[in-house]
């Protein structure tokens, strides 16, 4: 028998490894569900425009004529060859935009998170949940419906 203080050895990466297998799993069930994973920022805003550009270009409107039709196949067409050079010649840019938006993103949560744990803490010589002089929350307070 071991001493109560003794401590079996642990690998201490055991949990980082047993995550990276977890995530490489996920990974491969994922690509096997839905194909390839996506591409760099640029190929996705590429496949994103072309997906527009082919769906709005086959909208075909009774109301709309032959010359409506023929005027935004055209401003697909001249979108493309104003997209596709920028997109061939800075596709890091695209890269640092999606970075910056990732960026944009944390800094909301962060500020909303912050906001809701106000919004959700005690405050002293506010009555306790329970309390009978507890009256329901104020302006601007969460309603808790625990």
């Amino acid at each position: 028998m071991s001493d109560a203080g003794e401590r079996p050895s642990v690998d201490s990466d055991a949990w980082a490894k047993a995550c990276a297998e977890d995530l490489e799993a996920e990974k491969a069930r994922r690509r096997a569900r839905d194909g390839a994973e996506p591409g760099s920022a640029a190929e996705e805003f590429r496949k994103l425009f072309e997906a527009v550009a082919d769906k709005v270009s086959g909208l075909k409107s009774p109301l709309a004529g032959m010359a409506a039709q023929s005027a935004v196949q055209q401003f697909v067409n001249q979108a493309k060859a104003a997209v596709e050079p920028v997109i061939e010649r800075n596709p890091q840019v695209f890269d640092h935009l999606a970075a910056a938006g990732n960026e944009l993103l944390a800094a909301y949560r962060s500020a909303v998170e912050g906001q809701e744990r106000r919004w959700t803490r005690e405050e002293p010589g506010r009555p306790e949940k329970g309390d009978p002089r507890d009256e329901g929350p104020g302006p601007g307070e969460s309603i808790d419906l625990d």
